[in-house]
């Protein structure tokens, strides 16, 4: 279990209620943000405190991992929704009847703020940029004490379960996204029906698209599996993300057994230029083994196309559930 802060000054009211946390991916000038990027590393179970209005209203327990979303559709600017791509996370929250503002308890938090990231300024004041970031298991621990007899519940798992649904009814996750990508499709008047037909079964890693994936790769690049009745074309730049031209590159794919092909679409394992397995610190380790992936000693698949590796550089940037500002052992 680890701990988070989530600053939902302006999200709150949705949020909370809806049962999710969503963030962008990069700022709105397209720079990076660690803020944003944590919403990668968090695992169903793990505890998140929320921040609004200078006082700690509310407690979650994370329901599912990050998953790529376009934006709620109540956070407003109508037509925007299917373009803007960001991190979403189903979150069980419970509403504190007892909050508590740290603003009044800096001797006991200031001198466990994290040096790197912190949630709050030492005189407890918080900070705009942040939205979303880790907490120290000593910090953690002081704000369940202050929180009290309620908060030690959450933690502990006594109740949350049935409270709210898992997902807001009014957001849109990933299954109705690619459901609108499918749609658009489908009702495309430019395109030929065997382009249609094609782009559609790309989606499922079949048809023209995996015949092109064939002509650059013949077996599983983990497990080795040859049999094509086996086999997935993978895309590398997820279908959903994806134009149609991409859609059907055979560059954008590698071949995977559906254990691989599920691992590598959700964003447990990527690949590096290198070829070198890279396994998400959020994957589940026994789950990994039991499919034929040894975590401790991940394998190098080999060596890629420059188009292959353009494609997985888009992969590693905005799938892989690794934050390149946490550090991993």
């Amino acid at each position: 279990m680890r701990y988070w802060w989530v600053n939902q000054n302006q999200t709150y009211r949705h949020e909370v209620p809806g049962g999710y946390l969503w963030s962008p991916k990069r700022k709105a000038n397209q720079a990076q943000n660690p803020f944003y990027d944590f919403m990668r590393e968090v695992t169903p179970g793990d505890i998140i405190f929320s921040f609004s209005n200078t006082h700690i209203r509310a407690i979650g327990i994370a329901a599912s991992h990050a998953y790529e979303s376009p934006k709620p559709l109540e956070f407003g600017q109508a037509g925007a929704y299917w373009n803007n791509i960001g991190w979403r996370i189903d979150v069980k929250f419970h509403e504190l009847r007892l909050t508590t503002r740290p603003a009044d308890h800096m001797a006991v938090l200031a001198p466990l703020l994290p040096t790197k990231y912190a949630p709050l300024r030492p005189n407890g004041a918080g900070l705009q940029s942040v939205y979303l970031t880790r907490l120290p298991e000593t910090l953690a621990a002081a704000l369940i004490d202050l929180l009290g007899a309620e908060a030690h519940s959450l933690a502990k798992g006594y109740y949350l379960a049935d409270e709210q649904p898992a997902y807001s009814a009014s957001g849109v996750g990933l299954v109705e996204w690619e459901e609108h990508e499918l749609n658009q499709v489908q009702t495309d008047t430019s395109l030929e029906d065997t382009e249609r037909q094609a782009i559609v079964l790309s989606r499922r890693g079949q048809g023209l698209f995996k015949k092109r994936v064939m002509r650059l790769e013949h077996a599983c690049r983990i497990t080795g599996v040859n049999r094509q009745e086996h086999l997935r074309a993978s895309h590398c730049k997820p279908w959903r993300d994806a134009n149609n031209e991409e859609r059907l590159d055979g560059e954008n794919g590698l071949l995977l057994t559906p254990s691989m092909d599920h691992l590598f679409d959700r964003g447990f394992i990527g690949f590096d230029d290198n070829g070198r397995t890279i396994i998400s610190p959020v994957a589940h380790q026994e789950s990994l083994m039991r499919m034929g992936l040894d975590p401790q000693h991940p394998p190098n698949v080999g060596s890629f196309s420059s188009g292959q590796r353009k494609y997985l550089e888009f992969h590693r940037e905005n799938v892989l559930l690794m934050s390149k500002y946490l550090e991993h052992g």
